[in-house]
């Protein structure tokens, strides 16, 4: 190799190096400046709000939702728009009932917004809407509501995310289209999702603006398809109603005594009227509400009354068990499961009770 072509290579391969290092700093100062982008300024939009809280509920990370959501603003919101006309339709309240029950509502706020609030992060936590459960204030009719129904009408949990739209930017606040759908019905819609910078810059939900529209857009909907179900089912439901009003008439003939304590005879009497006439009574009326077809939107109607069957079996079969083997143990269990269908029973005459109330007013959420 000649003098020439040496230097001449040489030269070229320092091109390439000058090249390779022009690139090496290119990509750095690229690098470098995506990095002060997303910390300084990316984290501190609503963007990335959303998009965090999308992987928070998908990572069920509680602690990332309460980060980027303002549960107490929010929750207080919701119940507002819940209850703001809870009673105003209910033809059948004076107008003092009717303010009593709404400063009733007013009073036990507190409790049951922190109620969602905790339910909707149990959802997150574990996938599922639980129920308050042990000494909680909440469980049952303590406060004298249903807090499931509550849950319910809230939509909620009959409500799937889909995807996140336009996000609008107003200075320090912002609105942000979330398309859902709801799941019953399968109703697309599209909730105004607001959104707050602090003043640290963080960006968090805090209310959903036309979340009562949507319950607006809803509630004809499921009150129409569960009028319709009830009407279709109607004629079960009262002849199988007067079967068991006269089952209950034998029973009570039969289990008189005047010391108190059920006979051998007695015992035996009752189980063949329990096993052979009221449980199998219980089984076909379910059968043919089964057979009924269930519009989309009484779904939750149709499960009520199954899981009021499937309760009020299980409880006749551990009184029948106590009959037939005089068990103390198997009639309290029995007194236990019917006790948790009398709660059911109640939902079931709310539903309906609120239907009919609806039916006038088809935008009673």
């Amino acid at each position: 190799m000649d003098d020439y072509t040496w230097k001449r290579k040489l030269q070229q391969r320092r091109i390439r190096q000058r090249r390779r290092f022009g690139l090496f700093f290119l990509l750095l100062s690229a690098l470098i400046a995506a990095t002060v982008w997303y910390f300084f300024f990316y984290v501190r939009t609503p963007e990335y709000t959303l998009k965090q809280l999308t992987i928070a509920v998908e990572q069920r990370d509680a602690d990332a939702v309460r980060r980027y959501v303002n549960l107490d603003v929010l929750s207080s919101q919701i119940y507002d728009d819940l209850t703001v006309d809870l009673f105003a339709y209910d033809s059948t309240l004076t107008p003092a009932t009717r303010v009593m029950f709404e400063k009733f509502y007013i009073t036990i706020k507190p409790q049951l917004a922190g109620g969602l609030e905790q339910a909707a992060l149990n959802r997150v936590e574990t996938g599922v809407w639980g129920l308050p459960d042990g000494t909680d204030i909440l469980k049952g009719r303590q406060l004298g509501i249903d807090f499931e129904r509550f849950i319910e009408r809230s939509q909620l949990r009959n409500t799937t995310w889909i995807r996140i739209g336009a996000i609008h930017h107003e200075g320090t606040s912002a609105t942000a289209d979330i398309e859902i759908v709801e799941d019953y019905t399968q109703t697309p819609f599209t909730l105004q999702v607001g959104l707050e910078q602090a003043d640290d810059g963080r960006w968090q939900v805090s209310c959903i603006k036309n979340y009562r529209q949507y319950l607006d857009t809803i509630a004809p909907l499921q009150n129409g398809d569960i009028a319709s179900y009830i009407d279709a089912t109607q004629d079960i439901i009262d002849r199988y109603n007067s079967d068991f009003s006269a089952y209950q008439q034998r029973f009570s003939q039969l289990a008189k005594t005047s010391t108190g304590e059920l006979s051998a005879a007695q015992r035996k009497t009752l189980a063949t009227l329990i096993a052979d006439e009221v449980i199998p009574s219980l089984k076909k009326r379910q059968q043919r509400l089964d057979e009924t077809e269930v519009p989309p939107g009484a779904q939750y109607l149709a499960r009520q009354r199954q899981q009021s069957t499937e309760t009020t079996i299980k409880a006749w079969q551990h009184f029948l068990k106590g009959l037939r083997e005089n068990r103390q143990s198997e009639f309290a269990t029995a007194e236990t499961l019917h006790k948790q269908e009398l709660a059911i029973d109640l939902r079931i005459q709310d539903i309906i009770r609120h239907t009919a109330i609806s039916r006038n007013i088809p935008n009673l959420p």
